[in-house]
């Protein structure tokens, strides 16, 4: 039989991926913004320790709507949904073509026991990840640029915190931290997209292809997820989040040198200054994002996929 040439060039999922991605961050952002203030404090500058501010996602929730009002909570949220439109449409999009593209030579589906294939998804899920993350990388610094500044006079918009940092930094800066960005990107996609599938393809005989499925699938997926991706969240995050610029008699200069030379050297001085639990910094908001932003993503995108 000739193959339909339609399935080659269908680009529904990239559609359905993008949608359902921004629905999610919009839902989840302000608990992802609790998570990224988290993870910058305790930090060892300048021969000194950053004054913790939170003690935990509780307060620091609490403390940034009574200092900063709700706002502050969705600062970055437009590079946060330009990030989703094009991490989450590539991402998903690239995975779910690449499992098609696997099948249909014969690498995806185990032809003994007739289910998938695990080291075929992880493959397909940890490409799609790196290849997504990479691209996507501008939009996250300029979002974690934009949570750290939050709101009042140092709040910046996204145009201006853009030519901040190209001015100041380069258009390296706006890369800054992808290579922990594509490694966070890499362990999350192949946790959560094969974990999601598996747990799917298995609950199926007890609530078929309904929402009470892609609700428990999602669920266990983002557990997975969150563990594999903390340590290499809170890297890439104070990686992200350095930067050049000192001011002195109000002109701003770009000669400080910055707290971290890599991403071994951000986890050597993290845990040697604060120890090993630093790296988990920020896991319960991380952990409590990941639930809902999954379930909402998946059940957005399968009924995306029915309708």
């Amino acid at each position: 039989m000739k193959e339909n040439p339609a399935k080659k060039r269908d680009i529904r999922p990239f559609i359905y991926g993008g949608l359902a991605s921004i629905t999610a961050e919009f839902g989840t952002f302000p608990i992802d913004t609790t998570k990224t203030r988290l993870q910058i404090q305790g930090q060892k500058i300048d021969q000194t320790f950053a004054k913790l501010r939170y003690n935990g996602m509780t307060d620091a929730f609490i403390k940034i709507t009574k200092e900063e009002g709700l706002k502050a909570l969705y600062s970055g949220i437009w590079p946060a949904v330009l990030r989703q439109a094009l991490y989450g449409t590539i991402k998903f999009g690239t995975y779910y073509s690449l499992k098609s593209f696997a099948n249909d030579y014969g690498l995806l589906i185990n032809p003994k026991t007739g289910s998938e294939r695990i080291w075929s998804n992880i493959l397909c899920a940890a490409s799609a990840g790196a290849i997504s993350s990479a691209i996507a990388n501008p939009t996250d610094v300029l979002k974690v640029r934009m949570q750290v500044h939050g709101k009042g006079n140092q709040q910046k918009s996204l145009w201006s915190c853009f030519h901040e940092i190209y001015k100041y930094e380069g258009i390296h800066g706006l890369w800054r931290g992808v290579g922990p960005t594509a490694q966070r990107a890499i362990a999350i996609a192949s946790v959560e997209l094969p974990v999601y599938d598996f747990c799917k393809s298995q609950l199926m005989c007890y609530f078929g292809d309904h929402v009470a499925n892609h609700f428990v699938s999602s669920s266990i997926a983002s557990l997975g997820s969150a563990i594999a991706s903390t340590p290499i969240d809170v890297i890439r995050t104070r990686l992200m989040n350095q930067r050049r610029i000192t001011v002195v008699n109000g002109m701003a200069t770009a000669t400080t040198q910055k707290i971290y030379t890599g991403s071994l050297d951000c986890v050597v001085q993290t845990v040697r200054n604060e120890g090993i639990l630093a790296l988990y910094k920020g896991f319960i908001p991380t952990w409590v994002r990941m639930g809902p932003w999954n379930i909402i993503f998946f059940i957005t995108y399968e009924q995306l996929k029915k309708y």
